[in-house]
């Protein structure tokens, strides 16, 4: 994606701030963040409450990776029509009922199921928000506009998910579903308000469907974020327990370590969302990338002390989020008119990213213990530098003159 130039020789123009109308998407950002990530920061509480091995409890962030990983593309196709106000108010309406219902299961055999349909809402939301983008912005904002919604997610793991982690810790992991099911009715309101009627992304035909499945550009992107996310779920789904058992951390510890990762990767988010038009979002995404596989090499410090493991985690949050809000705009900038469909498969694959970790990691402490997590990890982390490179290579020789869309201007 180009970045505008300001001249070779002045300083370049001041950017208006973001329009109104973002700001509620980047708040149900937040909160689909927040509801995704309840089930890591409380994971301890539901295996004691609910009297299931850890591993157990964790497939619920398989299963839920799954419905999310096939919902964003089949509900892509099946509302693309719809006026994006009633959309995603509506999705997040949908997402407080079922947490509700979630914080009544009576059973780990009742939550599971409860917990696969309330995660159709990120299936729906987060794609099609960033979808409608391209409506609500200039062109020469489009790539700003999307990672700035996307910063919700760095800001639900800033306050969202240490606020759970410290509820459920503190008032039991019901409550937390209750306050995030608190937080998607005011989200659903705010669209409501503020969105305009009307916001209608042209339906993709089957034609679209096809070339966006045919473009080697954008498969390698999107199977990237598959093996970025799949390496960090490995370890990222047990957080929690790995935490309590080789650190002993209390409720209050683990929500302040929680916060301090959010609080970084906001921090990533921000400067990704400030400088990817002029980084260009190929070398963007190599950096969030590695600043991950940074953390996950150095990983056997962590167990040392809470501090070190604060230290250890800083390059990780840094890329966490920054890394999915780049490949975003990478999508939309390798071919814009297939930007619903690549968006919604691009939010597929980090929900399948998040199914194949969270169950490999599950798996892995059966049989081999924390131990081994974050070497899974790096090596889903490395696999995934060598597809992005592939990746911008691919998107080099498709593009006319073989220049970019990614490449930026100077």
């Amino acid at each position: 994606m180009a970045a505008a130039s300001g001249g070779t020789t002045g300083a370049a123009p001041a950017r208006a701030p973001m329009p109104r109308v973002l700001w509620p998407l980047l708040f149900g950002n937040f909160v689909i963040g927040a509801g995704v990530m309840v089930v890591p920061g409380t994971l301890n509480e539901i295996s004691t409450s609910l009297d299931v091995p850890v591993a157990s409890a964790g497939q619920l962030i398989t299963v839920g990776g799954v419905l999310m990983c096939l919902g964003a593309p089949l509900c892509a196709a099946l509302v693309a029509g719809w006026d994006r106000r009633r959309l995603l108010a509506l999705s997040m309406v949908w997402y407080a009922l079922l947490h509700l219902a979630c914080a009544a299961a009576p059973s780990f055999a009742w939550l599971l199921p409860l917990r696969a349909l309330a995660v159709i809402s990120p299936a729906i939301f987060t794609p099609q928000a960033a979808a409608c983008v391209g409506l609500l912005v200039p062109p020469q904002d489009r790539g700003r506009a999307i990672t700035f919604i996307f910063v919700g997610w760095s800001l639900a793991s800033v306050l969202g998910m240490p606020l759970g982690a410290y509820i459920g810790g503190t008032l039991g992991w019901r409550a937390a579903f209750m306050v995030v099911a608190a937080f998607s009715l005011l989200s659903a309101a705010w669209v409501w308000r503020t969105l305009p009627d009307g916001v209608r992304p042209p339906a993709l035909s089957k034609q679209a469907w096809a070339e966006t499945f045919a473009s080697r550009p954008l498969m390698l992107t999107v199977a990237v974020t598959v093996l970025y996310s799949a390496g960090q779920f490995v370890l990222f789904s047990y957080f929690a327990p790995y935490f309590r058992q080789t650190l002993g951390t209390s409720a209050a510890s683990l929500s302040l370590l929680f916060m301090w990762f959010g609080l970084f990767g906001f921090i990533g988010n921000v400067l990704m969302s400030r400088h990817v038009d002029r980084l260009g979002v190929d070398r963007a995404v190599m950096l969030a990338v590695a600043s991950m596989a940074l953390s996950f090499l150095l990983w056997p410090l962590a167990p040392v002390s809470l501090l070190l493991a604060a230290v250890v985690l800083v390059p990780w949050a840094l890329g966490c989020f920054s890394s999915n809000s780049a490949q975003q705009a990478r999508l939309a900038g390798i071919a814009p008119p297939l930007a619903p469909a690549s968006i919604a498969l691009n939010s597929s694959a980090m929900y399948a990213g998040q199914a194949i970790g969270a169950g490999g990691g599950g798996w892995l402490i059966v049989h081999a213990g924390y131990g081994v997590l974050h070497w899974a990890g790096l090596a889903g982390l490395l696999a995934a530098l060598a597809v992005s490179a592939l990746a911008a290579r691919a998107a080099h020789k498709a593009q006319p003159g073989g220049v970019p869309a990614s490449t930026p201007v100077r």
